[in-house]
This record gives structure tokens, sequence and C-alpha cells, in this order.
């Protein structure tokens, strides 16, 4: 952390440079904001195999539709079973829109050439939703079940019907939390945020910390208060803190007590993550485990580099700068999540 001395306290902040670095960054995420309109983006499918038919059953938010053409017939292009080698054959799909609850509602039969043992899926929903979807499918055969999830990272699987080992489960679980946490841009814009509002190293602590801390209160403590909340509530609330993060950088310099903000971000994503894990039946230590461990690693890496990266943009005064695109990226965020 060489970027960083000891100052007065009316001149604790980061470097010059750290800041017109955060310029670049924070203008790439406004650039980038029509590609990553969702924080959360999860679809649900149940795929159960009798023999060599199989019935599947897929929940799309209604939401993501927006960016799909061509709707279903586009979705089932994207999904393919298969197993010894031979594609599953599609025999019949249908599918409906279920404006209660806020899905898009598919189911569709299949028929394998032979007796399923050994089931490969593909399935890239990423390249036809935004690019941090995660499906999550659930698949039963006879009196076996296996699950298996997909994202931009992992497009393929082979799911076999086997008993997961300790191992196999510890593994899964901690990264599935750490792309959960960092797979999409929203998601390192909050750390990037966090670092820029931070002013001195123990301010980074304090604010890493309640982020931290408010993440791991949603995903034990809000399961039970019985609350489910909609993700389209989530995503506006957590782009209302980012912009009001913003607008205490930019007007508030002096303001004590950022880190409430970070703990409130903290709890946004969490929320993202206890959507994940009620999904997937996931362990949340595990999770969280392995969420917080990517998260640290990246805003370390964000504290150390973004220094020496602002040496070559010494001519820049951008922190204003930086914080009127944290400020945009946030509202454009909110007003997108009230269209949708």
């Amino acid at each position: 952390m060489s970027g960083y001395r000891d100052v007065t306290i009316t001149e604790r902040k980061y470097p010059r440079s750290f800041r017109k670095a955060s310029y670049f960054l924070l203008l790439f995420f406004l650039l980038a904001i029509p590609a990553f309109a969702h924080v959360m983006s999860m679809s649900t499918g149940d795929l159960h195999i009798e023999d060599r038919r199989a019935h599947y059953e897929l929940r799309m938010p209604l939401y993501e539709m927006g960016h799909v053409a061509g709707s279903d017939q586009a979705l089932f292009e994207h999904i393919r079973f298969s197993s010894g080698g031979a594609d599953a054959k599609l025999l019949r799909k249908d599918c409906t829109t279920d404006q209660r609850q806020g899905i898009f509602f598919c189911t569709a039969d299949y028929e394998f050439p032979q007796p399923v043992d050994k089931l490969d899926v593909e399935c890239t929903f990423h390249t036809v939703t935004v690019a941090n979807h995660v499906h999550l499918l659930r698949v039963v055969n006879g009196a076996l079940h296996d699950q298996a999830i997909f994202d931009f990272s992992f497009p393929h699987s082979t799911l076999r019907f086997r008993p997961p080992t300790p191992a196999e489960i510890a593994v899964t679980e901690f990264g599935s939390g750490m792309l959960r946490a960092v797979g999409g841009l929203v998601q390192v814009l909050f750390l990037a945020s966090l670092v820029l509002a931070a002013r001195t190293r123990r301010e980074l602590l304090a604010i890493s910390g309640a982020f931290l801390l408010g993440q791991i209160a949603a995903v034990l403590l809000v399961p039970r208060t019985g609350w489910h909340p909609p993700a389209r509530f989530v995503e506006a609330a957590a782009a209302l803190t980012l912009a009001y993060l913003a607008v205490e950088i930019l007007l508030l310099p002096r303001a004590a007590g950022r880190w409430a903000v970070a703990g409130l971000l903290g709890v946004f994503h969490g929320l993202y993550l206890l959507l994940f894990i009620e999904s997937t039946a996931y362990s949340p230590g595990f999770v969280l485990l392995g969420a917080a461990s990517a998260e640290l690693v990246l805003m370390l890496v964000f504290a150390l580099i973004l220094p020496r990266i602002g040496r070559v943009t010494a001519a820049l005064r951008p922190v204003q700068v930086s914080a009127s695109v944290l400020l945009a990226v946030g509202m454009i965020w909110f007003f997108l999540r009230l269209k949708s």
C-alpha cells in the first residue's frame, strides 16, 4: 500500500494519482452499463427423465425477456441435452407469460436415442440475456438426481447422478460464491466504489468490514424474517445507494460514516447471494467464504494498482468526475430497474 502516507486530518485521502485512475475505471462502467443491466440475473430449470423421455420446465424472469430476440425459439436454441454422444430430440415446447409471478414459463418434451445414464448439457442463456446470467438446472433421473449451474464461465456440464464427495461439495460451493461475488460488472462496480470512497487505509478497512458484515447479515438474518425481496426492488435500492455514495464524495468530502453506506451496499449484495443460496440449497458458509475471499482480493488489487496507473495519467484532475460518473451509473441503473 505504498500509495498512502501519514497526513493531518484535513488531508487524509488517497493520492491524487489514485483518484485520477479511478476516472478511467468508472468511465468504463458508465459506457458499459447497457451490457450489465441486472446484478441479479438467474433462471431455473427442472428436467425429469424417465428412460428415454424427458420433460423440461424453464422459469425465466420477465425482465430478462426484453433482451431475448425471438423469445422461446431463441431460448431453446441455447440449451442442448445429450447422452451417449447423441442429442435429445425436441418433441414439443410451449411458453406462457405469468405477469403475477413475473416469469416467462416454458415446458418442453425431449426424446433421447437411448436410456440416459450420463447427461451432457450445454447452456448459453448468457449470450441472449445478459453476460452475468446464471441458469440453475435441477435434474431427476428415475430415483437419482443432480444439478448444475451454467454461466459465461461454465457453459457445459456433465451430470453423472452420483452423490458428490465432501471435497467436491466444498470446492463447488466455495467457487460458486467467488464467481457470484465478482462475476459481473455491477459486482465489480460495488467494490470499485467502496475503494474510491475510502480516504485512508483505516477507512478502507472500516468500509470493507461493513460491506462484508452487511452481506453476511443479509444471508443469515433475512431468511428468519420471512421476507422475500423481489430482485427488482433490491437492484433499485442498490442503485440509489451507489448514487448516494457518489453524492457524499462530491458534496460532503469530509463526511463521516461512509462505512454505514458500505454496509447497506453489503446488505443488497448479500440479498443477491441469498437468492442464489436458496435456489441451489448450497451451504451459506461455503458461499459466503468464497464471496468474501474474492471481494477482499479484488479490493486489494484496486487499492494497489490504481495509484500506479494514476502516474501515467498525472495530467488529469478527475476525483469529482469519478464521483459524477458513479452518480450517473447509479441513477441510470435505478431508472432501468423502474422500467423493467
